[in-house]
């Protein structure tokens, strides 16, 4: 058996989520089940293009900050 629960949702927000809708027949909660799923995935997402940039810091730090480019920068 699914348990059900009432959520109280401010009238604007009840709105916003009638204009969502993929298609009229759509429930509240399929749609809020789908948007959930979705801010998972680039939540997920974002972790990892946060990773990636952490590790490429150290050597694009090495990559610009280097002797050679501020000769450059002075000729």
């Amino acid at each position: 058996m699914v348990e059900k629960t009432t959520i109280l949702l401010d009238k604007k927000i009840i709105e916003l989520l009638k204009k969502t809708k993929e298609y009229p027949r759509q429930t509240y909660n399929e749609l809020l089940e789908k948007m959930a799923k979705i801010m998972i995935k680039l939540k997920e997402r974002n972790q990892y293009d946060e990773f990636l940039h952490k590790i490429q810091q150290p050597k694009m730090k090495e990559i610009w900050d280097n002797k050679y480019d501020e000769v450059w920068e002075n000729v």
